[in-house]
């Protein structure tokens, strides 16, 4: 057997931490390459019965954290956040998968091969699921929102939530390094075998069958964003201005066929209580008019609201965001109540941030809502990103999603996470109108909540004492 130093492991070494970084870079991000994550663990993994612990994990780290700087631009240089999270955003990952690849070593030297598959997602998404219970940005970092384009594979997120799709990321690689492994008996490697068909089988199984589910309503929506002037006060020109370029927009949607129009957040700042010119256009044209409002004149402080006008109602049905991002919107009091318009179809609101968090869209499921109006604002090269995380709550909860976002995108997403319309808003004014299917469905997710999440976790604890606590089998 060759030695710890042999040139033949470090070249190995190497070449698996700029394979694994590569594949992480590329696989997630602002505009991921679906594919590559799946692959992203596998040169780790097959490293890993064949390097001392330590090395394996300096690999891993690297791999995670060079993978990680696929968002420094993001961060740094747009969003302006602080050097120090920065450094801890870019680290975290590394350390994850660190983690992950040496519980996978352990279990497979101690003869544990099956045992050893599991590790890997079981702890990745433990450590998901624990952060979106403290983070302020929810679900943002999750590995499966890679694969916003695989459609069949998302379909699983209506049974496990996004818990589900994590798992299955690691979970293949796992057993295919496993599965390659001659020095493990034909049983384990069979078993490997076994578990990558079996799971990957099941789950496009019932992807495209859920694909294919009739459609038992439609609603046609348009979507417009004006891209400046900025959030003016309604009662100045330039907000004057700005209000009647919506209204323009409103009557070219209109025109189109839409019945129901949503604009992006915090479009105008006001004290009033009300915007008669859009409750006039929604009463001449007979539709439902979102806006987002920057609410000064409330007895509970400044809201980021959505006001949505109605025909026949000079006085707006209203919501106020849950969500809000710190350090950028610290001037707002958050939302704490729900908002489900009359008649049908069910339609709800949330706003932008809002649709980073599993209550928002559960909440909507317990309210049988077939469609969210969204309002939000982006921050550019981020609008693919963050669209797709809103479409994510749709797929888990069961309604589809009319997102009009400043500087992102506009798109309308059905409860299957099909993109029905999509235009960019990231540099420029856009407008679309489509057709948007409606189905009448109950999620199992939407019914029983994180049930993967707390399962994955009690799994992780019994993969832990058979790694620590139970004596190894023989080899």
């Amino acid at each position: 057997m060759a030695s710890n130093n042999d040139p033949r492991r470090l070249f190995a070494g190497l070449l698996a931490t700029a394979l694994s970084a590569l594949a992480c870079g590329f696989g997630t991000g602002l505009h991921p390459l679906p594919w590559l994550t799946w692959l992203a663990p596998l040169p780790l993994a097959l490293l890993a019965p064949h390097v001392k612990a330590r090395w394996l994990a300096l690999a891993a780290f690297a791999a995670g954290a060079l993978g990680a700087l696929n968002q420094w631009h993001y961060l740094h240089g747009v969003v302006g956040v602080p050097l120090p999270m920065i450094v801890a955003f870019t680290a975290l990952p590394g350390v994850v998968l660190a983690l992950c690849v040496l519980l996978f070593r352990r279990l497979l030297l101690r003869g544990r091969g099956v045992a050893a598959v599991l590790a890997m997602p079981a702890l990745w998404v433990a450590v998901e699921y624990l952060n979106t219970q403290t983070s302020p940005h929810g679900t943002f970092g999750s590995l499966a929102y890679s694969q916003m384009d695989m459609l069949p594979v998302l379909q699983l997120a209506s049974i496990t939530g996004l818990w589900g799709i994590s798992f299955l990321l690691l979970l293949v690689p796992a057993a295919l390094a496993v599965a390659s492994m001659r020095k493990l008996s034909s049983g384990t490697r069979l078993a490997a075998v076994a578990i990558v068909v079996v799971t990957v089988g099941a789950t496009l199984a019932y992807g495209y069958a859920r694909l294919y589910a009739p459609v038992t309503d439609s609603v046609k929506v348009g979507l417009a964003s004006m891209e400046k002037p900025v959030r003016p006060a309604l009662s100045t020109p330039e907000g004057q201005a700005l209000l009647d370029r919506y209204l323009a927009a409103v009557d070219r949607l209109a025109a189109a066929g839409a019945t129901v129009i949503v604009t992006p957040e915090t479009n105008f700042a006001t004290g009033e209580t009300t915007v008669p010119a859009f409750a006039e256009a929604a009463s001449r044209h007979g539709l439902i008019l979102a806006a987002g409002i920057d609410a000064k004149g409330g007895a509970d402080g400044e809201r980021n609201a959505q006001w949505i006008f109605r025909a026949g109602s000079q006085s707006p049905a209203t919501y106020a965001k849950h969500h809000l991002i710190p350090g950028f919107e610290d001037q707002y009091q958050p939302g704490a109540t729900y908002t489900m318009l009359d008649g049908a179809p069910r339609i709800g609101l949330a706003i932008c941030k809002d649709m980073d968090f599993h209550d928002i869209g559960r909440a909507y499921a317990d309210r049988q809502a077939q469609l969210l109006l969204v309002p939000a604002w982006d921050f550019g090269v981020d609008g693919w990103l963050h669209g797709r995380m809103a479409i994510m709550r749709g797929v888990e909860s069961g309604f589809a999603i009319a997102r009009a976002a400043r500087a992102g995108r506009l798109t309308l997403s059905d409860d299957r996470g099909r993109v029905v319309a999509e235009a960019s808003s990231e540099q420029h004014d856009a407008e679309l109108v489509g057709d948007l299917p409606l189905h009448a469905s109950r999620t199992f997710y939407a019914q029983w909540g994180d049930w993967f999440a707390w399962a994955d976790l009690a799994l992780l604890a019994m993969l832990l004492v058979w790694a620590f606590v139970v004596p190894a089998r023989s080899r």
